[in-house]
């Protein structure tokens, strides 16, 4: 009988990267998949602390899982991500003794060395690796997809860990670790196996992507990493998030802008609208730089996919700060808004140094009002596309309907007894909302406006 394992995963695009990235290493070893952690051999939580929320649900999780240990002693408790960091185990150790093993974000060794040591990995396995010790052979990049991720188009591949930056509000560096580069050759190795499996689309990820490479020096940076990937056989499109107004620079704009691979989607954060909010968040930017920025990345793309993260409700924010932000929103009209409510978060300079002094309630209404003028924004960007043939990367089957993404991100249904996974289709939008849109498959006549949108 296989070993089993159970993952759960809450959080960002890295921790799914994480949890994809330690479910291939278990498969290899000779685990497999189940659905229900009470039913598993080795149960993994991968956590986020971003929000209290998220905290909140992974703690709940760990309560229900206790008295399932408990009742089987043999079972394998880990808990990994942003909950453990880089020092909190001994204390979650105290708090949470059930535990076997904790593991920080994007660190799988932990918990590889505890199952080897007490040689719960697969005898076949250990066979095959020979003189390889087996130990060593699950850190490969090259490993195959999940048994439950074969057959996707997208993966995500972290490329920046980690993040030096510091802003007031944000628990990433305390958790994550100081800003450190994956070296290239891992990266296109990785990015080569999940094509040859059937992948074709990659999403680079890194705090702060724009800054990958600095800590080599030599030219390696992002437009030098973008190219590489972009270059891989059987990969159709790259994409690239978080960006900081701060390094985002002409060569990657136009490295972006001169591919017909890399989308031309820019996910770069501005988090509020306000000066003094901006200084007392520690962004290194004021409002008119940023709208300097997204000029520039106009001028490169004029039809770019710009995305941002905004935060209400921050310490001191006040209401006519936050009406500033509204109107930079108006203004700017941008593809996306990444919205959030801020939370305290224990060990940064806002929870040290800001009271937390918006009430919930007023956060909540400022959250609204984004909410719905970004949904009136996307509504009236999108109707503009009826009529228009763009192109879809297909993903999946949903509801009765094919899944994709326009190189810009937007998502598209429709219909088609041709089509299959991984197609890129031309579709004509029939229908638009704020959030997504149906066509129909187009052919591709010249009396049709192709937007490759």
């Amino acid at each position: 009988m296989p070993r089993t394992y159970h993952i759960w995963t809450i959080g960002c695009q890295m921790n799914e990267a994480d949890s994809r990235r330690l479910a291939q290493q278990l498969e290899f070893a000779g685990f497999q998949p189940v659905d229900r952690a009470e039913a598993a051999e080795v149960v993994v939580l991968n956590t986020c602390v971003v929000r209290q929320q998220a905290e909140d649900k992974a703690v709940g999780r760990l309560g229900a899982l206790k008295a399932v240990k408990a009742a089987r002693p043999d079972m394998t408790v880990a808990l990994m991500g942003c909950m453990v960091g880089m020092k909190e185990a001994p204390a979650l150790k105290k708090r949470f003794p059930f535990v076997d093993v904790f593991m920080p974000p994007s660190d799988t060794a932990p918990l590889l060395d505890f199952l080897h040591d007490r040689g719960l990995f697969d005898e076949i396995r250990r066979a095959e690796a020979g003189a390889r010790a087996l130990r060593d052979a699950v850190q490969d990049e090259d490993l195959p997809l999940p048994i439950r991720e074969q057959g996707a188009v997208t993966a995500h591949v972290p490329v920046v860990l980690g993040c030096s930056h510091a802003c007031t509000f944000c628990v990433i560096p305390y958790r994550r670790g100081a800003e450190r580069s994956r070296p290239m050759p891992d990266i296109l190795r990785e990015v080569e196996s999940l094509a040859a499996q059937g992948v074709r689309e990659v999403m680079l990820l890194g705090q702060i992507v724009d800054r990958y490479g600095t800590d080599f020096g030599g030219g390696t940076d992002l437009s030098a990493l973008l190219r590489a990937v972009a270059a891989i056989d059987g990969i159709r499109r790259v994409r690239f998030l978080t960006s900081h107004p701060n390094y985002m620079t002409d060569e990657i704009l136009e490295t972006v802008a001169s591919s017909d691979i890399i989308c031309p989607q820019i996910e770069v954060p501005i988090q509020a609208g306000n000066d003094e909010v901006l200084d007392r968040m520690r962004r290194g930017y004021t409002v008119d730089q940023y709208r300097r920025l997204i000029a520039r990345i106009r001028s490169f793309m004029p039809d770019a996919a710009i995305h941002t993260d905004i935060i209400v409700g921050f310490p001191g924010e006040t209401p006519e700060q936050f009406e500033d932000t509204v109107r930079l929103i108006e203004e700017l009209r941008l593809e996306k808004v990444h919205l959030s409510k801020y939370s305290e978060r224990p060990k940064t300079i806002a929870a040290r140094r800001m009271p937390d002094d918006v009430p919930e309630q007023e956060k909540q209404e400022r959250w609204q009002r984004i909410e719905d003028l970004q949904t009136r924004i996307l509504d009236e960007k999108n109707r503009r596309l009826r009529g228009q043939t763009v192109s879809v990367l297909v993903e999946d089957h949903y509801k009765g309907k094919w899944r994709g993404r326009t190189p810009h991100g937007k998502l598209v249904f429709f219909e088609d007894a041709r089509t299959q996974r991984g197609d890129e289709t031309l579709v004509r939008i029939d229908w638009t909302g704020p959030y997504s849109m149906i066509g129909v498959p187009a052919d591709a006549r010249r009396d049709l406006p192709l937007l490759v949108v």
